[in-house]
């Protein structure tokens, strides 16, 4: 094993700490999903179902299996970035930037969906440009992600390329509500 000082080195985490770290991050996307689906339950029978969508739009079947698939990724990309920065207890992980993005993508993410959905019966149109707003601000922070996440693991990288797909297809979405309504 190489020197944990040099910057190419791999430190492999024990394996119980692995495990918190990937509970911790499924706990983290799983209550982002909770609370999405909170805001999402009353207002999809509501409002709208009665908003004029983009024709495009898929059944409202579609999105509950690809989140879940998309946040299960999420978790994983992060554990992959951590796991590869890891420098050993006490050091500070190498891939911190990374992982502070990746912290700041779940925020947003988190925020979206009550601004668009909860918000609308509250404060009217001007929560789908709210949504809009947060929505362009993730896409962005997942390209940053994307960008910088070769360094660390391929393969989150390739996670975080369908997520930023997804999120290009959702933001045509939040704002084909804006330009049809």
């Amino acid at each position: 094993m190489l020197s944990a000082s040099r910057p190419d080195s791999v430190v492999r985490p024990p394996v119980a700490r692995q495990i918190v770290v990937a509970v911790i991050l499924l706990a983290a996307v799983a209550a982002v999903a909770l609370g999405g689906s909170l805001a999402t339950t009353s207002n999809v029978d509501g409002w709208y179902a009665e908003a004029e969508r983009a024709p495009w739009s898929p059944p409202n079947g579609v999105f509950g299996p690809v989140w879940t698939l998309l946040y299960a990724g999420i978790a994983l990309a992060c554990f992959l970035v951590w796991r590869r920065g890891y420098l050993g207890s006490g050091n500070r992980n190498r891939a911190r930037p990374w992982l502070t993005g990746w912290i700041v993508q779940l925020v947003l993410n988190a925020a979206w969906t009550p601004a668009f959905f909860a918000g609308f019966p509250v404060i009217g149109e001007a929560a789908w440009w709210i949504a809009a707003a947060i929505i362009l601000a993730l896409l962005l922070t997942v390209l940053w992600l994307i960008l910088t996440a070769p360094r660390w693991s391929r393969t989150a990288m390739a996670i975080m390329i369908a997520y930023a797909l997804w999120l290009a297809f959702a933001t045509t979405l939040n704002l084909a509500i804006i330009a049809l309504n």
